[in-house]
């Protein structure tokens, strides 16, 4: 399995941006579909993007379309989420995930799909 390391969280005001970073450890990085996941304090933690290891697909919550992009380098075994028009509903801790991806160019929604975690990155918004 990967191991997971995100930065890039932080604070900033609504209808700001921030950009989040996953590394990856290993070799395998292009094995694995990849997604984003957030948990606000008191609720349920909840599907944000995903992306296919080919990078050629992606999805995306209802809440986060339009304003979110979920992209990877697996050269450089690193995905990405570029989050724009940021609003405190937003404000979570964001955790990247990585899914087999059994020779499919599937992306996952479900958490349940995903064998490895990261440790999560903080982002607070302001009103």
């Amino acid at each position: 399995q990967v191991q997971l390391v995100e930065s890039g969280g932080g604070l900033v005001q609504t209808g700001g941006s921030l950009r989040l970073s996953c590394a990856a450890s290993g070799r395998t990085f292009s094995r694995y579909a990849m997604g984003w996941f957030r948990q606000a304090p008191g609720k349920e933690r909840e599907f944000v993007a995903a992306i296919t290891w080919s990078g050629s697909r992606t999805g995306y919550a209802d809440s986060v379309k339009g304003r979110f992009t979920i992209s990877r380098d697996n050269a450089k075994n690193t995905v990405y989420l570029q989050m724009n028009s940021l609003k405190p509903e937003d404000t979570a801790v964001y955790y990247c995930a990585a899914a087999y991806a059994f020779n499919s160019d599937n992306y996952y929604t479900r958490s349940s799909s995903y064998v490895s975690w990261g440790q999560g990155t903080q982002v607070t918004v302001s009103s």
